[in-house]
């Protein structure tokens, strides 16, 4: 008999405890959102070399330290710093070896540039022998004030959302309160395809006296934040 009156108290306890913590405030619920478009200024794009021979003639051969000079120069020249340009695969890395085996042999290398500009890209592209390019392509790109834009949105967007609940409040003729929740939606937008590039291509005719002239349309970058609030209402 004791123990029912016992696990009869804490029922009635723990009901009572539970109806202390129902929430009866007035509450409005609306989500807030921000966006901006801004233009890349970070881009890294690949550039693949190779040798090729003059008029089909295996003793006259353009070497790959030939179109390598003309490749540092021209990024030198258009003032972005040395270390901005890396190699990123040496496919033919013995090729002292097999040039010794196989004198039409065409060595290539392929590196990786980082520009901030693409009419310096293309400023470097007319002053490399447009035969020894294989192919340019822009790897990816990113924004250098991302962190700081995101901050901003986010800001903008929780501000967004209480506007939206105070004249929707006022509309019925209450006061906005003190904010209760707020939370986070993950949707910031940083699209991959947001860029068209016809970049210089050489293809494998030799009759191409040179390569195809860049075409690049780069655009800009769209990136949202969206933020879900609860206010109060007096």
């Amino acid at each position: 008999m004791k123990n029912l009156l016992a696990l009869a108290f804490v029922a009635l306890f723990t009901t009572g405890a539970m109806a202390q913590q129902v929430d009866l405030r007035r509450k409005i619920t609306v989500s807030g959102s921000a966006e901006r478009e801004v233009t890349p200024d970070i881009i890294y794009i690949s550039i693949s070399l190779k040798e090729y021979l003059k008029d089909g003639n295996s003793k006259k051969k353009v070497e790959i330290t030939t179109l390598e000079n003309q490749l540092v120069a021209a990024v030198q020249a258009a003032g972005i710093p040395k270390e901005n340009l890396t190699i990123n695969n040496l496919s033919s890395y013995n090729y002292a070896t097999r040039k010794k085996k196989d004198p039409d042999f065409l060595a290539s290398k392929q590196y990786r540039l980082k520009v901030s500009d693409l009419n310096k890209f293309n400023a470097i592209m007319d002053a490399i022998d447009p035969k020894g390019i294989a192919y340019t392509n822009i790897e990816s790109y990113d924004y250098s004030k991302m962190e700081d834009l995101k901050k901003e949105l986010k800001v903008k967007a929780l501000q967004a959302a209480k506007a939206k609940a105070s004249y929707m409040v006022a509309a019925i003729g209450n006061e906005l309160g003190n904010v209760i929740d707020i939370q986070e939606i993950g949707n910031e937008s940083f699209p991959v395809q947001n860029y068209r590039a016809n970049t210089m291509m050489l293809k494998s005719s030799a009759s191409l006296d040179q390569a195809e002239a860049a075409e690049i349309d780069f655009k800009t970058i769209k990136l949202t934040s969206v933020v879900n609030t609860v206010f109060e209402i007096k």
